[in-house]
């Protein structure tokens, strides 16, 4: 939102980085989201990234970066540029740009960070791949239904159907302003029996900003329960709520059981939906409310960077302290020339990493001990998943378009890679889950020809030979289906440095070499 290129990567690609390496990627194609007009009243920026999901669905943004323009983008301040950037990569998109601007000045300017600012802007003959108009004056108040963000419709269209839980917060939606709009819809108010409202404020900031207004007094005066700081209730740490129960959310996802109820219906809303929402016990649209609220921002924002703790000096010793639950990180065996195994699962389009491996504190609590957060792989689709693919040795996985949407977890390539998965083919992957598994040498394959999913079942034995003369030679890959006697074509889609760090073995053993021979060489 502040003209940043802010790119969501894998664990493991960010510490390569951090220890010196470059961070490679392939170059977007770049699509230009003209913005013009003004939002009407209570209708939001949370409303302008739910409408590009309905436009481009959660596969639409793949390989491509979004990069807003036009009159409507000065109507729209910093944060509510950081919502839409933050939202509208759910379309798969590596990022989402906005112009730095005279918005974004006054923005650093109340952070006092004025010497940080500098204008960036497009080129006057910049070029795109494509491009969408938006007309902001179009845009009504929206939700996401269950269970897909792109499940995009008016929220009108919902109305009255009784809510049980209002969770408002996350990345997404949790500035100052967001809190300030909450506060001022629930001033006086009081939510009703059998609505559990939630507030977590994004940051530390924040907090010390509801506090000095005033506006935190409102919320907790409303009935509303204060959360920590943190992901919180979007990734199912706590605040699950009841079984098949309603739940609007101000986050950025509602898969199934992501919020740690596995047949609970999550609804993506604006905080002004939410707030208005929980007031009235059932699905509001906030037009119906009294005149627009309008909010007055701190002309200077509460800065108290004390609790940030900065880098350690360059070539300082940093002592990295283990607890037991902390198991070392598994090392793999470069690839094999062949691989022969059972096809062990077959899904469907658009798995996420939630359905690979879901969220949740049962789960997330053991993701420093791979061993122990294996036995949830697919543990909502197939629970014998685990137990199957150990008695296996080794297989393969099935999937569909946008394998591996959602978050950058990635355990959910790596606890697969654990058990013994070496392949997963499928017509398409979502981006960093597709970097995540070639980091721990897993196969990215996919098929030449998307009718020949159908003719893999579950149980067939299948056979990848030659692969490393193949990979190596970067041409295509068969897929010999010894049960069917059977032969399909497939394609390992990589540039030659991910080739080479499939057959080592995943990045890790890539670096590892990599940095031996340099020491060898300076030796």
């Amino acid at each position: 939102g502040v003209g940043m290129l802010a790119i969501g990567a894998g664990g493991l690609d960010v510490a390569v980085s951090m220890a010196g390496e470059p961070f490679f990627l392939i170059m977007p194609q770049i699509i230009n989201i003209r913005l013009r007009g003004v939002l009407p009243p209570w209708s939001s920026a949370k409303d302008v990234a739910l409408e590009i999901l309905r436009k481009l669905t959660v596969s639409g943004g793949r390989g491509k970066i979004l990069e807003f323009s036009g009159d409507g983008v000065k109507t729209l301040n910093a944060t509510e540029r950081a919502t839409i950037a933050n939202m509208s990569i759910e379309t798969g998109a590596y990022t989402a740009l906005f112009p730095s601007d005279e918005n974004t000045r006054r923005y650093f300017a109340a952070q006092d960070r004025d010497k940080d600012w500098m204008e960036l802007t497009a080129d006057p003959d910049a070029n795109y791949d494509d491009e969408l108009m938006m007309d902001l004056t179009t845009i009504k108040p929206l939700m996401a239904r269950p269970h897909s963000p792109d499940n995009v419709g008016p929220v009108e269209s919902e109305a009255g159907k009784k809510v049980h839980q209002v969770a408002i917060g996350s990345c997404t939606n949790s500035s100052l302003e967001d809190m300030l709009r909450v506060a001022a819809i629930l001033k006086g108010k009081f939510v009703p029996p059998g609505v559990s409202l939630i507030i977590a404020p994004g940051s530390r900031q924040v907090l010390r900003g509801l506090i000095e207004s005033g506006a935190l007094a409102d919320m907790i005066g409303a009935g509303a329960r204060l959360v920590e700081t943190a992901c919180g209730f979007c990734n199912g740490v706590g605040q699950a709520p009841r079984s098949e129960g309603i739940s609007l959310r101000t986050s950025n996802r509602n898969f199934p059981g992501r919020s740690g109820t596995p047949n609970a219906n999550l609804y993506l809303v604006s905080p002004e939906t939410a707030a208005a929402s929980a007031i009235a016990g059932e699905i509001t649209d906030p037009r119906t409310l009294r005149s627009p609220i309008r909010v007055n921002l701190p002309a200077k924002f509460l800065t108290d960077d004390r609790m940030i703790i900065p880098p350690a000096p360059e070539g300082a010793m940093v002592d990295i302290i283990r607890g037991p639950n902390i198991a070392a990180l598994p090392q793999f065996e470069p690839l094999p020339d062949e691989l022969e195994g059972k096809l062990l699962l077959a899904l469907g389009d658009n798995v996420t990493t939630d359905d690979i491996l879901p969220a949740g504190a049962d789960i997330l609590k053991l993701r420093s001990n791979i061993p122990a957060i294996s036995e949830y792989l697919f543990c909502n689709i197939d629970p014998s998943f685990p137990a199957r693919t150990r008695s296996a040795g080794m297989g393969f996985i099935l999937g569909g378009r946008n394998y591996g949407q959602g978050s950058s977890r990635e355990h959910a390539a790596l606890a697969p890679r654990y058990l013994g998965v070496r392949a997963v083919i499928v017509e398409s992957f979502a981006r960093i889950h597709k970097a995540n598994l070639i980091n721990f040498g897993i196969l990215p394959l996919e098929l030449i020809n998307p009718a020949d999913r159908s003719r893999l079942r579950p149980g067939d034995d299948l056979r990848l030979a030659n692969l490393r003369s193949r990979i190596s030679r970067g041409s295509l890959i068969p897929l010999e289906n010894i049960t069917q006697g059977k032969t399909l074509e497939t394609r390992l889609d990589v540039t030659p440095r991910l080739a080479q760090i499939i057959l080592a073995g995943g990045l890790l053993s890539y670096t590892r070499a990599k940095v031996k021979n340099h020491l060898l060489v300076l030796s």
